[in-house]
């Protein structure tokens, strides 16, 4: 999965229409109503401001607006680009000045969707990505005199990050991170190891 690092803009022409779009990186709500403030203020001329965008890693959050575009020709299809690129934490913006010649539906989705398609070429060319990793966190509670156990099983497993232990009582519970592929086998390791025990997951 990808975030966006920087704002990136691309403008095309389709039938007398102009249709300017933008990337902007926004991590939640009061980000996306920012971006959007800014754009329509700037653009106050222009016919509609579409918008998609995705939040969270892994993506907890997702929306579209077609902004007075008919049902499902913009906003929608905008989205569709975002999800199939593995994008997340940006609000993708399409502005539109109407030039006089109707596109009718299938011309809308096209244009919208050409206008994120073409934004996200834009941001692979200038290096506007980072990569960022999707991780799952669970926790191991044992008896605190068998604490190190815990510990030996994620020994077994170098992609496990250990992130804090503690102390409650008679037990010792270790938090910890691991990429979501390897939750399958350390459910079966630590089921194995702990005589039945289980993997508490968030």
């Amino acid at each position: 999965m990808r975030r966006l690092k920087e704002t990136v803009v691309h403008r095309l022409r389709e039938k007398a229409s102009v249709f300017l779009t933008e990337l902007h990186p926004a991590r939640d709500a009061a980000e996306r109503a920012a971006v959007l403030a800014l754009l329509r203020k700037r653009d106050f001329d222009a016919t509609h401001h579409c918008s998609a965008w995705r939040e969270g890693v892994p993506v907890t959050a997702h929306g579209a607006d077609d902004d007075g575009e008919p049902s499902g020709t913009a906003g929608r299809p905008m989205l569709a680009v975002l999800e199939g690129a593995q994008v997340t934490d940006l609000i993708a913006v399409c502005i539109r000045w109407y030039g006089g010649t109707k596109l009718g539906t299938g011309g809308l989705v096209r244009a919208y969707t050409e206008g994120v398609q073409g934004a996200l070429v834009v941001a692979e060319e200038a290096g506007a990505w980072e990569e960022v990793r999707i991780l799952r966190s669970g926790a191991l509670r044992v008896p605190a005199a068998q604490a190190h156990l815990p510990f030996a099983l994620l020994g077994a497993f170098p992609a496990c990050e250990a992130l804090d232990q503690t102390f409650d009582g008679t037990d010792a519970l270790l938090r910890f991170q691991c990429p979501p592929e390897l939750v399958p086998a350390l459910d079966h390791a630590w089921r194995e190891r702990s005589r039945g025990g289980a993997i508490d997951w968030d």
